[in-house]
């Protein structure tokens, strides 16, 4: 487990097989931002174009969602997110830890009413949203799962 009083950049993922929600955060000030929704291929990112975005902003650690059913059981979903989660790892060679995100698109879409538009007028996506909390939960519970 990360030590909670060293400064990190965090990056957190809201995986999905479309498009994914991306979001950034400093463990010092408890910061999270999202960022654009990045595209998926049948939930494959470009990966080059993926890593160009990680070296921007140089995280020391990842956050994957983790997409429980509401039993705690796993879905396909559940499943690919934890091959993502995997494959950063190993492309990046950075901490990456799962993270439960039952309910965080739902409060990410409860949320956006009140959220102000960010740069050239685009709205914030539900999805960045949703990954911005999952770096706001684990500065809260920084329990992950490893992937």
């Amino acid at each position: 487990m990360p030590d909670s009083n060293l400064a990190q950049m965090v990056m957190a993922f809201d995986f999905g097989t479309q498009k994914m929600g991306m979001a950034v955060g400093q463990s010092l000030i408890e910061s999270a931002h999202p960022l654009a929704l990045f595209p998926m291929r049948d939930g494959i990112p470009h990966w080059e174009e993926l890593l160009k975005i990680v070296k921007q902003h140089q995280p020391d650690l990842f956050l994957v969602g983790l997409p429980l059913n509401m039993d705690d059981s796993e879905s396909e979903l559940s499943t690919r997110a934890r091959k993502f989660a995997r494959r950063l790892r190993h492309q990046t060679h950075i901490e990456t830890f799962m993270v439960d995100e039952r309910l965080t698109t739902r409060e990410a879409r409860d949320e956006l009413e009140h959220y102000q538009t960010q740069g050239r007028g685009k709205k914030v996506s539900a999805d960045s949203l949703a990954a911005a909390l999952l770096i706001e939960s684990w500065y809260r519970f920084p329990n992950g799962i490893s992937p």
